[in-house]
């Protein structure tokens, strides 16, 4: 079973490393996991976090990898980087967690996967709202019921922040997109997905304002609205990586976090403006 786990990061003083450290040590205590070392690209940062939260440093990820049996790699809000993180320690085949973003476009996410295969090594990646409350009531009502999604969520931008309501639209309704269209602008975007079997989802990533993530579900029975504990969100995703590394097993579709990052590509487009675009052609390759 592996206990010791090594952040990979950017600038290490961020909100992801701070909440999954404490998460760890505090809420997730009993699981027997310690964070046993970190590095980071900016090291004068990294430095500092690791003197101030007691956790050792290391200059590169070569010598942390003696130090760790597993890995998550942060820089939730830089993307950009994580090929380049990834790059660094999969060469060390030891089952890594990589943080939302998963990279900043889809080419890049289908690379970092092959990186991974090409090192027999597992590998997944989420955003804290796949753990919540939303994907608990699909579950128990039984998935195949669910033939509408409308999804709420804010944040900074949507560039960092519209993985979140599109993961909760994936993760409940599955990778298999038909077509999209986006609507509206930033700070308020609309995106309408066709799934398959005539189901859909409307995902609503209303930014610079006060937005709290939400979904209503609609099965032939009811639509119920459910708005998430977010006082639990990161301590759920904390335990779902810690699962993560303690069977070595991947729990999370890749599919599924090849669809997100397609999306999200989709929507960047200008010819998906209100009109359908088609989407997730050849994603499980």
């Amino acid at each position: 079973m592996s206990k010791r786990i090594g952040f990979v990061d950017y600038k290490l003083e961020n909100y992801h490393a701070n909440i999954y450290l404490k998460a760890v040590r505090e809420d997730l205590a009993e699981r027997g996991f310690e964070v046993a070392g970190c590095f980071g690209l900016d090291a004068d940062v990294g430095r500092d976090w690791a003197r101030k939260n007691g956790v050792p440093w290391f200059d590169s990820a070569e010598a942390l990898d003696r130090a760790v049996d597993v890995y998550a790699i942060l820089a939730p809000s830089n993307p950009e980087l994580h090929a380049d993180l990834c790059a660094r320690v999969f060469p060390r085949r030891k089952t890594t967690y990589v943080d939302k973003t998963f990279a900043p476009d889809l080419k890049t996410a289908r690379e970092i996967f092959a990186l991974a295969d090409r090192y027999g090594l597992a590998m997944q990646t989420s955003s804290a709202l796949r753990y919540t409350g939303i994907q608990a009531h699909v579950r128990a009502a039984g998935p195949a019921s669910v033939r509408h999604l409308a999804v709420w969520g804010g944040g900074r931008s949507f560039a960092e922040y519209a993985i979140h309501p599109v993961e909760i639209a994936v993760s409940c309704l599955g990778p298999n997109v038909a077509r999209m269209m986006t609507l509206g602008s930033e700070p308020q975007r609309r995106l309408l997905l066709e799934f398959e079997g005539g189901r859909s989802a409307l995902v609503n990533v209303f930014t610079q304002a006060t937005t709290p993530y939400a979904a209503a579900v609609t099965t032939d029975r009811e639509t119920k609205l459910i708005v998430p504990d977010c006082g639990r969100l990161f301590i759920d995703a904390a335990a779902a990586m810690l699962d993560l590394f303690e069977t070595g097993r991947v729990h999370v579709d890749r599919a599924e976090s090849l669809m997100i990052r397609a999306i999200l590509d989709a929507a960047e487009c200008p010819g998906s403006e209100g009109r359908w675009v088609a989407i997730g052609e050849g994603l499980a390759s």
